[in-house]
């Protein structure tokens, strides 16, 4: 009799209304193909704390932002945390699982990322900008993001809220990992059209970039997507950490580098069942 297979819950709400992406298309893709090594069942975020002790592991992907259901996440990592559950990526995230605080801290730690405070008393810090951003701790996909002038800040850096100068970048590229092995980058050239999204080829300097947001990290499995915009001067700023749910834009890709992808998923999803 052959050895059972794991069994995987896939979280993902395939009618979610990304802007500029299609959440389904890339689980749809993604599922039919892991589906070689592991019987899986898909359910919405909504069912994954009752559906989830039937599994092996549990895998989060392009599940859309929490805001939309805190009280239902914050009850999943809860029990999953309490029981024992393996939830790929792991709970023990420190970006953008676990909000923006990341931000303040790699700020205040020196990492080559876009400066950013959260108090009036702090705002000296920031360099001298036309305009600013200011968006929500817990924010996600540009939610509750504006873009604001030097004079409105005193009245809105308190309650809950990150701000930082409004970088004129040339454009945003993204770098994709599986476990702490680069995978693939995509940017687009057109600061406007952020998710019109093209290969990119990556120097070392870039990788080194991308590389030491990962470490810092510490997450042993997983995917993650690490967002940096090319400032004026040249170099790369972080923008986002993603370690949650990052959409991967698989669709960019050829199909040799699709292939390459679901393998290390694949490859990476077993260390992690036997870890």
């Amino acid at each position: 009799m052959p050895p059972a297979r794991p069994r995987l819950l896939y979280v993902t709400d395939l009618a979610y209304p990304a802007r500029g992406r299609r959440y389904g298309d890339e689980d749809v893709f993604l599922t039919s193909r892991l589906r070689a090594d592991f019987d899986l069942a898909l359910c919405h975020p909504l069912d994954a704390t009752a559906l989830m002790d039937a599994f092996d592991a549990v895998v989060v992907r392009n599940s859309g932002p929490v805001l939309g259901y805190q009280g239902a996440y914050d009850a999943f990592r809860e029990r999953a945390l309490r029981d024992g559950v393996r939830v790929y990526n792991p709970l023990t995230g420190r970006a953008d699982m676990a909000g923006k605080q990341y931000l303040l801290d790699l700020t205040a730690e020196g990492y080559p990322v876009i400066p950013t405070v959260d108090r009036a008393q702090d705002l000296h810090r920031l360099p001298e900008a036309r305009r600013y951003v200011v968006k929500p701790k817990l924010g996600a996909d540009s939610l509750g993001l504006r873009i604001v002038t030097p004079d409105d800040l005193a009245a809105l850096a308190e309650g809950g809220v990150l701000i930082q100068p409004c970088v004129d970048f040339a454009y945003e590229v993204s770098f994709y990992f599986v476990d702490h092995d680069f995978q693939y980058a995509l940017f687009a050239p057109d600061p406007a059209r952020r998710w019109e999204l093209r290969p990119y080829e990556p120097t070392s300097a870039d990788l080194g970039f991308a590389h030491r947001f990962v470490d810092w990290n510490t997450l042993a499995y997983g995917v993650q997507r690490v967002d940096a915009c090319r400032a004026p001067g040249g170099e790369l700023l972080l923008v986002e950490l993603e370690d949650l749910n990052p959409y991967l834009s698989l669709d960019a890709l050829d199909a040799g580098e699709r292939d390459a992808f679901v393998d290390a998923t694949t490859r990476s999803l077993h260390r992690f069942l036997t870890g």
